[in-house]
């Protein structure tokens, strides 16, 4: 499920937003789907559960998550997003953008991949 890198140089908890985010977004974690409680996670992790509390915080601020006191942490439907974090996710597709022009490939074909892109998504949400 969550893979850690102890070389890596990103702190722990970063990594686990990161392995968190793709289960979501791939739908391996459905929405509202329970996440495993902090201790629990902790425990399977070998790490602090104050690592874990972190990760899920930021993730929670993100709209990634969200948390009921007494019932734990559950993966947030689509769409439930920050508006912070969604501009950071347009900056990041515009300096995609960018770079791919610089390497030479044609706007019409970035338009067309990422359209390649969202068809297939829509067609996982069917």
């Amino acid at each position: 499920m969550i893979r850690l890198d102890f070389r890596d140089s990103r702190p722990i908890y970063e990594q686990i937003m990161e392995n968190l985010r793709k289960l979501i977004v791939s739908g391996a974690i459905a929405a509202e789907e329970k996440l495993p409680s902090v201790r629990e996670l902790a425990t399977k992790l070998a790490i602090n559960p104050n690592t874990i509390q972190r990760a899920y915080r930021e993730l929670e601020n993100e709209g990634y998550i969200y948390t009921v006191p007494g019932k734990g942490s559950f993966a947030a439907p689509a769409g439930t997003l920050s508006r912070q974090k969604r501009e950071e996710l347009f900056r990041k597709l515009e300096e995609a953008a960018v770079e791919l022009m610089y390497a030479g490939v044609q706007p019409p074909d970035i338009l067309a991949h990422i359209e390649a892109v969202l068809q297939k998504e829509e067609k996982k949400s069917e």
